[in-house]
This record gives structure tokens, C-alpha cells and sequence, in this order.
């Protein structure tokens, strides 16, 4: 006979009061243990021995009461589970109080470090245990074997269930066990979001598990993710709100009178912008780990358009926090790299939950061929992204990550119906993106980890300028807080040689310059340095390396003083390459017992340019040429002198005298350089030649003879007419003599010509056209 399931099971007891045998279920109140179970408190930030000691005690008492949970049979174990409200108040205490891992770390003691992981396991291996409907009996032995490296649990989960001799008398109906997990509020969606970042790292595969198993008994929490959505998607607006953003589209109320004004994150107060950078990667880190858990809810996030509100908020707040971190004034300077550490840390969550969302709901199916219709999640991909085209910093850091180009690759080879046109726009509109930007193309390898692993590589914008460090989205998964190492350049050299004396005391064969390059490589992280170098696992790029390298001496950049450049450079009044310079030659304004008439009588620059001058005015004729010396000029032949026109006579046949071409023009001193006696006999000379040569007496024309006057009028009138293309009048040829007198031949001829082209002037041709009708027959005759 088959064991019935813990909710139909029915156990007797005896009464201790009446010694009566009681039957009732095996799920009642009554067998629940009396035991109170403390709350949770967070570790103690400073190291107060009295602070340590009552975390302490108390952290004991809870891991104390988890152990003895967890050694409780299966029906005692979901009645105290199920009944004990103390027990779920501490439990939802420690999973919204647990330190994350993008918290600020604490040196704290090793007492309390290791009573925080102890507390961290038996947390996990509750929940673990209350996400199953069936179990195994090691549960309840005493035996007690780790299977789990990373996580070091006693359990292993196999399809569903408990593998390693599975007792069929520990199990509940999966729809009782739906029921009780809804009802009974032991799981929500806010704490199936905390045990993703709490316990994600390590046990991703055991998680995935826990949910898949969940929401399969109890698809009620599919109804509550989708609810829940929507609270996500106003948690980004709120954070926009709080710095005096608004998302576009997004509804806007009217500011009430009373309302607190609402700045900017550069105006914030530093405590204000602290606490949204917090929130901002407490969010992102908090969904991430969901989705990579838990990929198929990428269908519900995405049904509320979820990428592109994702987009729209990253475009308004990064650069907005970016800025305001970068030019913030903070008296800590680890502080403002721990915000800049944080924003990075988000950054690269959003891209990378943006790449789960899209895998998850276009490019898996098309890679597993789950659906024959595979044009729709193309379409899908190809919708999503040209929608994101217009947020060109979202898309130029998620290309950087995730290559787009790739994914259409993809896209192409899985389906010949693609659209080339919508891919080409998708394509040119990321590589826009990327104007005025410098890009980073990643390595084949690292594309192939990047794509197996969810912990990839994200980009590190750049800007110019003083700014907090640039931390490299590509190293650890998880920020670590405000302790963790600074990049080699943005340390001084002080903390530079503190780091590398470190490493040399533990490995002092190695060089400076060597360890200096292995650190640049692991972000000064000294711990990773010493491991990697004892275990031989160093990158391929230090491995290259000479391990004996010396430190490289920086050059001192030269001063401003000794790069500058001026009218005075190098001259007697450079006091920066001169340490002493005549001063009587330097005076502001006029110079002492000296006025204007003395200035203007000063004649001493132009006697020296005289005596300049006077030296051009020498003329030699004929150059002495020296026995012995100047031979090339006489009789020796030069090679590379051209005779080709020495036989042409230039000038021999012209009117001029050789007197015009052998002479020379005199000498002309400058008209300010000349003396009073040279300028007077100058104007003489000048004047003698303005003087006319005498001719004879010339006629008095005061009165002149009128017919020459006319004849000369005539002469110019006719010149004109003739020039202006207009012939002499012959109308007197035309008239003629009296009628029987006869006529001239000129008559006659220009009586014809006036006949013919009469029709020229104002008669319009109408004796030709006459004579044309009357031809055609169209006059009477």
C-alpha cells in the first residue's frame, strides 16, 4: 500500500494531561514546537568589541535554531515551517539585511566573518529545503556529507526531486504544496529577488531549480511577476524623478506649493547622491541576478516593453550621475571612486540584463529551432532594435558588450528572408552611434566567453580631463565595496612602491617593472597578484613578459617656463633666458631730459643709412683679376655653361647706339638721404628741363573765319554718319529736272532704287503684296 502524502496524513498522540490516544493531521498547530527565533541584525560596522560580541551572541542563536530546523523530520519540519511565525520574521529579516556584495566591506573579525557564512548556509539550506515537495531521508539522518564544493551542501537536486534513495513517505501533493507556498507567503517575488543576489553566485543551477519547481507547482507567481513589473518600471521612475529627470512620455503632475524642489544630481546634497547610486545598483544587481537564474521570465518583462523603458532611463540618468560624481566635490576621495565603482557596476547590469531579455526572448528560440516559425522572433529583434536606435549612448555601450553586428550575423544564417534593408538601417545606425567615440573591438575569445558566461565584459566610457578612475567592466562579477584596489594609475607614488614592496617581500627575484605590469593588470588587487604568480596563472599578455624587467624611469615633463615662446624669445630682453638685461635701454613713456624737438632733430639713424648708401653708388667698371687667380673666368672652359645662342647677334641689328645698351643708369641717392646743396641743384636741373624749345611766332586765332568753322562741322557730322553706317542723302538725284526736260542717268537710277525698296520705310510692301495678288489672280486686272 502506497504512503499517503504528508496533507492527507493523519497521526495519533497520546494526551499527556488524559492519557487519551488524539488522532489529527499531520499539518496542525499543535505540533508545532514552542521555540522563538531571534531577528537578524546586520554586522557591526565598527569593530566595538561590545558591538562584535552582541552580534555574536545573537548570530548564535540563530544558527543554532536553523540547525535544529533542519534536523527536524519532514512532518515536523513543514509544521514549524508553516505555524512558526518567528521563524519566517527571522528569516525575512536575514534575506532584506544580509550584506550584499556590492556593499561597503568592513574589516571586520575573522569571528564574525566566519559566523556570517555559517548563518549564510543554513539560510540557504532552509530555503532550500521548504522549495521541494519531496525529499530524501538524509534530512532527517544524522549523517551529515558535503556535495557541493562552492556551496558545500548536503543535498543534490535531480529533476524535480531529491535523488540518493528517495522515501516515498516524505512528499505532499504538488497541488497542497502550491497552495501552501502561496498562502502561507513563504515564498514572494521580492524574496525569490533577494535569494537571487543573496545566494546566486555558486549556485545559479540549484537556484534555477528552486524557482523552476515554484512557479511549476504554483503558476500563481507568474500572475505576481507580472504585477510585479510594473513596480520595477516606477522604482526607475522615481530614481528619475528624485533627480529632477523626467522620462519622455512618462506622465508629468503639477508641483504642489509644499513640495520639496527637486535638483539635479550635480546639485544634490553628497549624502542624497550616495544613497540614489546605492539604490540604482542595488535595483539593477537585484534584477540581473533574477534573470540570470531565472531566464524564462524575460517573456513577462518584455510584454511591458521593458527594453526600451530600460533604454530610455539609461540615457537620462548615467550621463547625468556620471557627471556628478566626476565633478563633485568629495573630501574622501575613496568615496567618490566606490560611487564611480557602483555606477559602473550598474551600468554593466543593465546591459547585461538587456542581453538576457533579448536572448532569452529572440535569438534562443531561433538557436534551439524550438518553433518552425522563426520570421517572428526575427521580426522581434529586428522591432526591438530599431526601436533602441534612438538612444545612441544605451546602444554604443551595448555594442560594445554584446556585438550587434554579430547577433544579425546570426540572424542571416538562420533565415534567408531577412530583411537586408531594416539590417543595414540597424547596422548604420549603431555604427552612428559610435561617432566621435573611440572603439574598442574585443578579442574573438573573450566575444566566446562573453557569450557562455552572463558575467561578462562591459565598456568604460572615457572622457577627458580629471576624473575618478575608469574601471574596467570586465574583471570581477561583483562590486566590492569601498576597500577595493584602485587601478596603478590613479595611485601616487608613494602607494605605488607601498604595493609593489609587498609583492617583491614575498617574491624577491621578481622586477619592479614586471610586478608593476602584473599589477596595472589586477587593479593593484595585491592578493591576486601573489596568487596568480604562485600558481602560474598568469594572463597571456604577463606571460610574455620578462619577469626580471626594471621599473622604467619616468622623464620629467618639461616646465612651462622652458616650453613657452614670446616676441622677446632669445633676444637682450629675455628675462627668462637672461639673468641680467640693460635697464637704462628699458623706460616706460618718454625718456629723461628729453623732449619732442630733440626727438624730431635726432639725425643720427639717418647718417648712418647715409653712409650705407653712398657705398652702392660705387661702380667698378673692371675687376682686377690676380696672376694665379680667377683663371675660370679667361680661358678655362666651364662644363656647365650653355653655348647654344653665343653665335646669335642680339641686338646688332636694332637702331639703338651701343651707347643705350652699354650704359648705366646714374646712381640716385634716396631723397631723404640727400644733402640742401645736392637738392637745390636737383630743382635746377629739373626745372631746365620742363623749359619748351622756342618755336616761330604762331597766328592770332582769337577771330576765326566762320565758313572754315562750318566746313570743319561739316567734315566731323559726316565723319560721324559714316562711322554710324548711315549713307548720303540723295533725295535731290531722286527729284530731278522739270518734266520734258529729261532725265540724268543718277535720276533715273535712284528713282529705281526708291521704287524697289520704298516697302523698307512706311509703305509696309503693299506694292509687292499687290503685285502678288494681282499675279495669283486674285485682283481683276
Amino acid at each position: 500500500m502506497p504512503a499517503l502524502p504528508l496533507d492527507e496524513l493523519q497521526v495519533s498522540e497520546t494526551d499527556p494531561t488524559t492519557g487519551k490516544l488524539h488522532s489529527f493531521p499531520a499539518l496542525h498547530p499543535i505540533r508545532t514546537a514552542e521555540r522563538f527565533f531571534v531577528l537578524y541584525r546586520t554586522p557591526p560596522k565598527a569593530n566595538i568589541p561590545a558591538l562584535v560580541e552582541e552580534f555574536l551572541e545573537r548570530a548564535q542563536f540563530i544558527a543554532q535554531d536553523l540547525d535544529w530546523l533542519l534536523a527536524l523530520p519532514h512532518d515536523k519540519f513543514w509544521c514549524q515551517v508553516i505555524f512558526d511565525e518567528t521563524l519566517q520574521k527571522c528569516l525575512d529579516s536575514y534575506v532584506s539585511l544580509a550584506p550584499r556584495r556590492f556593499d561597503e566591506l568592513v574589516d571586520s573579525p575573522p569571528a564574525v566573518t566566519r559566523m556570517q557564512e555559517r548563518l549564510q548556509r543554513s539560510v540557504f539550506l532552509v530555503f532550500l529545503r521548504m522549495s521541494t515537495h519531496k525529499e530524501s531521508r538524509l534530512f532527517h539522518s544524522t549523517e551529515r556529507r558535503p556535495v557541493h564544493e562552492s556551496c558545500n551542501l548536503l543535498w543534490i537536486h535531480h529533476n524535480g526531486m531529491w535523488s540518493e534513495d528517495i522515501s516515498q513517505d516524505n512528499f505532499i501533493t504538488p497541488s497542497v504544496f502550491g497552495e501552501i507556498l502561496y498562502n502561507n507567503f513563504l515564498f514572494d517575488i521580492p524574496k525569490i529577488l533577494d535569494l537571487c543576489v543573496l545566494f546566486g553566485k555558486g549556485n545559479t543551477a540549484l537556484l534555477n531549480k528552486m524557482i523552476e519547481n515554484i512557479f511549476m507547482q504554483q503558476p500563481s507567481y507568474y500572475s505576481d511577476l507580472e504585477e510585479t513589473v510594473p513596480t520595477v518600471l516606477q522604482v526607475f521612475n522615481n530614481i528619475l524623478g528624485e533627480c529632477g529627470l523626467q522620462e519622455e512620455g512618462a506622465s508629468c503632475e503639477p508641483q504642489r506649493l509644499e513640495e520639496k524642489i527637486r535638483v539635479t544630481p550635480s546639485e544634490m546634497p553628497l549624502q542624497e547622491l550616495k544613497d540614489i547610486v546605492l539604490y540604482l545598483c542595488d535595483t539593477c544587481t537585484t534584477l540581473w541576478a533574477f534573470l540570470d537564474v531565472f531566464p524564462p521570465a524575460s517573456q513577462i518583462f518584455q510584454k511591458h516593453s521593458f527594453l526600451s523603458r530600460l533604454a530610455a532611463f539609461y540615457e537620462l540618468m548615467v550621463p547625468e550621475l556620471e557627471s556628478a560624481i566626476k565633478k563633485g566635490k568629495f573630501e574622501d576621495r575613496s568615496l567618490q571612486m566606490a560611487m564611480w565603482r557602483r555606477l559602473s557596476h550598474s551600468r554593466r547590469k543593465m546591459m547585461e540584463i538587456s542581453h538576457i531579455i533579448i536572448n532569452q526572448t529572440c535569438l534562443q528560440p531561433i538557436l534551439e529551432r524550438s518553433n518552425e516559425n522563426i520570421h517572428t522572433f526575427v521580426e522581434a529583434f529586428l522591432e526591438i532594435f530599431t526601436t533602441l536606435l534612438q538612444e545612441r549612448r544605451f546602444i554604443k555601450d551595448y555594442d560594445e558588450m554584446f556585438p550587434v553586428d554579430e547577433d544579425i550575423s546570426l540572424l542571416q544564417q538562420a533565415s534567408s528572408a531577412i530583411d537586408e534593408t531594416r539590417t543595414a538601417y540597424i547596422l548604420k545606425g549603431v555604427e552612428s552611434a559610435w561617432d566621435g567615440a573611440v572603439r574598442h573591438k574585443t578579442s574573438v575569445s573573450k566575444r566566446i566567453e562573453l557569450r557562455t558566461s552572463p558575467d561578462g565584459a562591459a565598456a568604460q566610457l572615457t572622457s577627458n580631463g580629471p576624473q575618478p578612475p575608469s574601471y574596467s567592466l570586465q574583471d570581477d562579477d561583483h562590486c566590492p565595496g569601498a576597500s577595493a584596489a584602485r587601478p596603478s594609475s590613479f595611485l601616487t607614488g608613494v602607494e605605488l612602491d607601498s604595493l609593489v614592496t609587498q609583492v617583491k617581500d614575498l617574491l624577491p627575484d621578481l622586477g619592479e617593472g614586471f610586478v608593476l605590469a602584473c599589477l596595472e593588470e589586477y587593479n593593484c588587487n595585491v592578493e591576486q597578484v601573489i596568487n596568480n604568480l604562485l600558481e602560474d596563472r598568469l594572463s597571456p599578455a604577463l606571460q610574455k613578459l620578462d619577469r626580471d624587467m626594471p621599473r622604467q624611469v619616468k622623464s620629467e615633463p618639461s616646465s612651462l617656463l622652458a616650453s613657452r615662446a614670446n616676441v622677446f624669445q632669445d633676444d637682450e630682453f629675455d628675462v627668462f633666458s637672461r639673468d641680467s638685461i640693460d635697464t637704462s635701454r628699458v623706460w616706460k613713456g618718454r625718456r629723461r631730459a628729453e623732449d619732442s624737438k630733440q626727438f624730431l632733430n635726432d639725425r643720427s639713424v639717418v647718417a648712418e643709412q647715409r653712409e650705407r648708401y653712398q657705398q652702392y653708388s660705387v661702380i667698378v667698371e673692371e675687376v682686377p683679376i690676380e696672376e694665379g687667380t680667377g683663371q675660370m673666368f679667361k680661358d678655362d672652359y666651364e662644363d656647365e655653361y650653355d653655348d647654344t645662342y653665343d653665335g646669335n647677334q642680339v641686338g646688332a641689328n636694332d637702331a639703338d647706339s651701343d651707347d643705350e645698351l652699354i650704359s648705366r643708369r646714374p646712381f640716385t641717392i634716396p631723397q631723404v638721404l640727400r644733402t640742401r646743396g645736392q637738392v637745390e641743384q636737383d630743382d635746377r636741373q629739373e626745372d631746365e628741363e620742363d623749359e619748351p624749345e622756342e618755336e616761330g611766332v604762331k597766328p592770332d586765332n582769337f577771330v576765326q573765319d566762320p565758313a572754315l568753322l562750318r566746313e570743319r562741322a561739316e567734315a566731323r557730322r559726316m565723319t560721324f554718319l559714316a562711322r554710324k553706317g548711315f549713307r548720303h542723302d540723295s533725295s535731290s538725284a531722286v527729284v530731278g529736272t522739270s518734266r520734258g526736260q529729261g532725265q540724268s542717268k543718277d535720276t533715273v537710277q535712284e528713282r529705281r532704287k526708291k521704287e524697289a525698296n520704298k516697302s523698307a520705310r512706311g509703305n509696309h510692301n503693299r506694292r509687292s503684296m499687290a503685285d502678288r495678288k494681282r499675279n495669283k489672280g486674285m485682283i481683276p486686272s
